[in-house]
């Protein structure tokens, strides 16, 4: 199993028994908590103590967020269940600008006395913070949009599905990979509910509801003989969706090149755990690559990790600005590449938008978290930088008078500050399908799912793996390969773009786990493409050694 995937199922499942279970407001007893919910009348009166105190203490501007988190994680291993946790986090952070500086406290104590006192220790903060402010905070104006909600728009909560019916579902995709010659099996569902509450000094009091899920698995295959050990994820996408996600529908369904299926607005993990268990025996016998220069066909579920870390990274306007650079780095779209509005991103084919409101994403919200309403805008037109992330704070550097809405918090007790959109692909305009695309490939190779990566601390040079490899020879799939790796820079990379797919072919796929920042928050990103042809990339093959 790849590092990155054990730590994906392991890691959530483990490392959620480390995550809070005891921040509960009024000190009420945990288990009569679910009786005791906050209504939205209620936390206005809350939210509107802390605006108050605030202002009496001389901030100029106040945002206060009240923040109930739940998370369950649903685990199994072949025949037996390994983890069923659930965890609860409920509290408030207090964000003010005093003296043209920002301070921030946060409470577990949802209560009036609570609230006063976080602002207080913000304001408080905000004013020794001051005296090593060289320029005061200058925030792009926002409406003011009243008292508003936003949910997002679930068929089932996946939270009150009962969690015997989630492990069945878990425990029959196990079996149904044994069945057909796995080893080992590795399975999880994982559910997210943010419920968020913003009110703030400029008028708007904001309630959401947010939910993400994501099934995931690892079929795991061992070849004595050669002692060969391979690993085939699950297809699935971590969705902004509810528990509807996994109903599998057929007409959800896309035989893909290779004689695979993929999934789009629904999927079925049990189907899918029976095909990686065939597929993951094919790719421990699979050819190995031959280095060189391949023209690569690379699908949705594969592409939106290149996506992700050469693009969506790079165009934070702070990891531009260097304000952000412990954490994966800075970017190499410097601000003068910027205002040539000349500098060649990619080819003509790549257009690339951020959006926060696309309906499935794990993106999607109606407002970020200062309150403003969340859009969708370029970042690269016609192959040409016209754009980056930023928010209230930064848009007034780059000559711009509207925040993005791409600020967020992990939590509560977490400040909030600028992260990524989900970016996208957008689709091609002519109507093209992947086999079709594979039909006009000489020499080429066409890969599935992300696997592993690497690139440097300006986002320009990288290396990616996949999960399934197919060799492409004049026009037709040959069969499947291994040990694949391609190397570019972003640029290239970008430049040696050739064809978008259609619209048809569009789908997203993404991450609960992007990092930034220190200490460190995750954010839930999705990145959505249709598949796409790169012309003469360089590939290596990561099983020899030198």
């Amino acid at each position: 199993m790849k590092r990155r995937d054990f730590i994906h199922l392991t890691g959530m499942g483990a490392g959620a028994m480390m995550m809070p279970f005891s921040s509960f407001a009024n000190s009420v007893d945990p288990a009569r908590f679910l009786d005791q919910l906050l209504d939205v009348q209620q936390k206005k009166a809350l939210a509107d103590a802390a605006l108050n105190t605030a202002k009496s203490l001389g901030a100029t501007y106040t945002d206060v967020r009240i923040g109930r988190y739940l998370n369950q994680f649903v685990t199994t291993r072949e025949k037996k269940v390994q983890n069923i946790i659930n965890t609860e986090s409920f509290g408030v952070g207090v964000r003010v600008i005093v003296n043209g500086t920002w301070g921030f406290a946060a409470s577990n104590n949802v209560t009036t006395d609570g609230l006063k006192k976080a602002t207080e220790r913000a304001v408080a903060i905000a004013k020794a913070n001051s005296k090593f402010q060289k320029e005061p905070v200058k925030l792009a104006a926002t409406p003011s949009y009243g008292e508003v909600s936003w949910k997002t728009p679930i068929v089932k909560n996946g939270f009150e599905v009962p969690v015997k019916e989630k492990v069945d579902l878990l425990l029959n995709a196990n079996a149904k990979a044994m069945e057909k010659g796995a080893n080992f099996v590795n399975s999880i569902i994982f559910l997210v509910n943010e419920q968020k509450y913003f009110a703030s000094s400029e008028g708007s009091y904001i309630d959401q509801d947010v939910h993400r899920t994501w099934p995931n698995f690892n079929v795991n295959a061992v070849d004595r003989a050669s002692g060969q050990f391979k690993s085939r994820p699950a297809f699935s996408a971590p969705v902004g969706m509810g528990y509807e996600y996994l109903d599998g529908k057929a007409e959800d369904k896309i035989q893909g090149p290779g004689g695979i299926t993929l999934y789009n607005k629904s999927y079925d993990i049990v189907e899918d755990a029976a095909m990686a268990a065939e597929q993951v025996k094919q790719m421990i016998a699979a050819k190995s690559v031959e280095p060189g220069k391949y023209d690569l066909v690379l699908e949705p579920s594969h592409l939106w990790l290149t996506i992700h870390e050469s693009v969506g990274h790079p165009t934070e306007l702070d990891r531009v600005l260097g304000y952000e650079a412990n954490y994966a780095g800075t970017s190499f779209l410097t601000l003068d590449k910027w205002q040539t509005k000349k500098f060649n991103f990619g080819s003509k084919q790549v257009n690339i938008v951020a959006d926060k409101t696309q309906v499935g994403s794990l993106g999607a919200v109606g407002y970020d978290d200062e309150g403003v309403k969340c859009k969708k805008w370029d970042l690269i037109k016609d192959g040409i930088l016209v754009n980056y992330q930023a928010i209230r704070d930064q848009v007034n550097i780059i000559g711009q008078k509207e925040s993005h809405g791409c600020c967020y918090s992990q939590g509560w007790s977490d400040v909030q500050f600028q992260r990524m959109a989900n970016v996208s692909l957008q689709p091609g305009k002519e109507q093209l399908t992947p086999q079709q695309m594979i039909a006009g490939v000489e020499k080429g190779i066409y890969i599935v799912k992300d696997g592993s990566f690497s690139i440097d601390q300006q986002r320009y040079n990288f290396q990616f793996g996949g999960v399934l490899f197919f060799e492409i020879k004049n026009g037709k799939i040959e069969g499947m390969l291994k040990d694949v790796a391609y190397q570019a820079n972003t640029q290239d990379f970008w430049n040696s773009c050739v064809q978008v797919c259609d619209e048809r072919d569009y789908r997203m796929n993404g991450a609960f786990n992007d990092g930034k920042g220190q200490p460190s928050q995750s954010n839930a990103v999705s990145h959505g493409s249709a598949t796409a042809r790169f012309n003469g990339v360089n590939v290596i093959n990561t099983g020899r050694t030198i």
